[in-house]
C-alpha cells in the first residue's frame, strides 16, 4: 500500500472550503477575510487540472456555495452583511463559464432526485417550491407542507451519507477500532509527547492519524502520520502545522480513493491511495 501524490493546490491564500463532486470535479473556495475577497476555483478530481480559476461574483465577498450538482455551483448572497441567514440562488455552470439562471429572493435548501428544493420566506411561515436545477424551472408548489420537506431532506441525507466520504473521528481509550489500530495509536503518547487529542481515519487496513506534539519552542506542531496497517509500517508522516499555539482539527478527509490534506490553512494536497 501507498499514498502517492496526484497534486497540490496553493494560491497562498485561507482555503475555506472543498468539496469534491461524484462527477470527478473539486471546487475550491478561498478567502481573503482582510481584504473582503472571495475566489472560487474548479479542477478535475484525479489531476488537480483548472476548469475555473479566481472566479469571483459581483459581491467579492458576501458569497457562498449551497451546493454542486453536475458542472453546476450554486451559490448564495447574504440577507444583510455580516448576517448568516441566505438569500438567492445563483446557478453557474462552470464548463460554460456563464449564468444558467438566477433567483434573487427565493432560498436554497437541498438537492434531491434531480429536483432542487427551495423556499420563499412569507410574512409568516414559508412557501416551498422544487425547482428544475439546471434552469431554474418551478415544477412543483409545495406550498407550507413542511413535513413533505423534511421527509425529502432525511431521505438526501441519508444519500448523501452513502457517497464514500470518510471523515476523521476523536480517538477514545474504548473507541471501537481494530486492535491493531487501538495498539498503533495508543502508542503515540509514548513516542511522542503529544497534547490535546488525537484524530483518527481508517480505511481497510490504512489508518491516518493527526495529532499535536509540543516543540522545543513552548508551541505545538501538528503532525500526520498514515500506517499500513497490514505491514506496520509509516507510509506518509508530515508537519501539517508548524509552531502553532491552537489545537487545529478538520485537516484531512478521504473520498473514494483519495485523501485530502491540508497544511497550515492555505495548501491543499491529494494523494491517490494504492492498495
Amino acid at each position: 500500500m501507498k499514498l502517492k501524490k496526484n497534486y497540490k493546490f496553493d494560491n497562498g491564500r485561507q482555503i475555506w472550503r472543498i468539496i469534491p463532486t461524484n462527477s470527478g470535479r473539486l471546487v475550491i473556495e478561498e478567502r481573503e477575510p482582510e481584504k473582503k475577497q472571495a475566489y472560487f476555483h474548479c479542477l478535475t478530481l484525479d489531476s488537480g487540472k483548472r476548469i475555473l480559476n479566481n472566479f469571483q461574483f459581483d459581491d467579492t465577498f458576501w458569497v457562498g456555495v449551497e451546493a454542486v450538482h453536475s458542472d453546476i455551483i450554486y451559490f448564495h448572497k447574504f440577507a444583510k452583511p455580516d448576517m448568516p441567514k441566505h438569500r438567492g440562488i445563483f446557478a453557474y455552470d462552470f464548463m460554460k463559464k456563464d449564468f444558467l439562471w438566477k433567483n434573487p429572493e427565493l432560498i436554497f435548501l437541498f438537492l434531491y432526485k434531480d429536483k432542487l428544493y427551495a423556499y420563499r420566506d412569507k410574512f409568516e411561515g414559508r412557501s416551498y417550491l422544487a425547482i428544475r436545477p439546471e434552469n431554474g424551472e418551478v415544477i412543483e408548489d409545495i406550498g407550507e407542507n413542511y413535513e413533505h420537506i423534511n421527509n425529502l431532506r432525511n431521505e438526501a441525507s441519508m444519500k448523501e451519507a452513502e457517497n464514500s466520504y470518510l471523515f476523521p473521528e476523536t480517538f477514545e481509550v474504548d473507541s471501537g477500532v481494530d486492535n491493531r489500530a487501538n495498539e498503533l495509536v495508543k502508542s503515540l503518547r509514548n513516542d511522542f509527547v503529544v497534547s490535546g487529542k488525537i484524530e483518527y481515519l481508517l480505511k481497510d487496513q490504512l489508518l491516518l492519524m493527526s495529532f499535536h506534539e509540543n516543540n522545543s519552542k513552548g508551541s505545538l506542531n501538528n503532525l500526520f502520520k498514515a500506517v499500513d496497517l497490514s505491514t506496520g509500517k509509516y507510509i506518509l508522516e508530515e508537519v501539517i502545522n508548524k509552531e502553532t499555539s491552537l489545537f487545529l482539527t478538520d485537516s484531512f478527509f478521504v473520498k473514494d480513493d483519495l485523501l485530502f490534506l491540508l497544511f497550515g490553512k492555505t495548501r491543499l494536497v491529494v494523494y491517490k491511495i494504492i492498495f
